[in-house]
């Protein structure tokens, strides 16, 4: 149970956040969680993400509980909107795809380097922050990048289509432009992580056959704005919602304030099935069944 699907497992255990990556893996196959997926974000980062997830298991003392992490993790590969992203755009689609490619087609790698099942995360994010982990400046939001950006979104759009595999989608301030993106590029198979917006914003891109994925923000809702956020978890359809850490980032509550990570994903299920007025491994059931229908049914 407490799938997560949406993880950043590189920089939780081996950044500047004093996470046991060993630890991680094992308590989440102690708690036989079913899936795991590691994201990307940069066009040559899937070698190195995959090679620390291996050292981590490799770190496992029980087998068994090896053999389940190393069955529920998956990865996904894709490049995240920054700012030198998007001005070299024509060569790191090329790097991502080579990447790709080899990963999925490699022999001689094991089943856990060809278990890229996804494109991203990937999209739009107009949100500026000098001192956050982004280090984005207003300044950097002339026309060159905003046209960029859209251009290295909609080339990851293409590539998941030509792959047929699912995308990742990041969309934070640039509701229009997302959306935009999706209806020029015609693919509607992927995921919201982290979504941020309102109802009906969730309604456009539910219309059009996406899923939502909620992270730990949603633990964070004031007062005032309960009522929406019931409003919209209760909105998604069961057969459309997932849920996510977005670790290392984002822990919900009660551990806010704390280096997240794929454990505490329980505190978003809990919190959900609580708005969703359902029992806590009916949640987990579903989101479960949403994972299978997304990234390995052949339809």
């Amino acid at each position: 149970m407490f799938s997560d699907t949406h993880f950043h497992f590189r920089l939780l255990s081996e950044g500047d956040y004093g996470l046991n990556g060993t630890e991680i893996l094992e308590k989440m196959a102690e708690r036989d969680c079913a899936f795991g997926l590691d994201i990307g974000t940069r066009a040559d980062d899937l070698q190195v993400r995959q090679a620390s997830v291996e050292s981590a298991i490799c770190g496992i003392k029980d087998s068994v509980l090896a053999e389940k992490a190393r069955n529920f993790m998956y990865f996904s590969a894709g490049i995240w909107p920054d700012v030198g992203a998007i001005h070299s755009r024509e060569q790191s689609m090329k790097t991502l795809e080579e990447c790709i490619l080899k990963a999925q087609n490699d022999e001689h790698q094991d089943i856990l380097h060809r278990k890229i099942i996804a494109v991203g995360e990937c999209g739009i994010d107009h949100h500026w922050n000098p001192g956050g982990v982004d280090g984005r400046k207003e300044d950097d939001f002339d026309e060159k990048t905003y046209k960029g950006e859209r251009e290295l979104f909609e080339a990851q759009l293409a590539l998941a289509k030509k792959m047929k595999l699912p995308i990742i989608v990041h969309s934070r301030d640039g509701f229009e432009d997302t959306l935009d993106c999706i209806k020029n590029s015609g693919y509607d198979k992927g995921i919201i992580h982290c979504y941020s917006y309102g109802l009906q914003e969730a309604k456009a891109f539910l219309d059009r056959g996406w899923y939502i994925s909620f992270s730990g923000s949603v633990t964070y809702t004031k007062k005032s704005k309960l009522e929406e956020m019931n409003a919209l978890l209760n909105y998604v359809p069961e057969d459309r919602l997932l849920c996510e850490t977005d670790a290392p980032y984002l822990a919900p509550v009660p551990m806010r304030g704390n280096p997240n990570c794929p454990v505490y994903v329980e505190h978003t299920y809990e919190y959900i099935a609580k708005a969703r007025s359902i029992e806590l491994q009916a949640l987990c059931n579903l989101v479960d069944k949403n994972i299978q229908e997304l990234f390995f049914s052949k339809s």
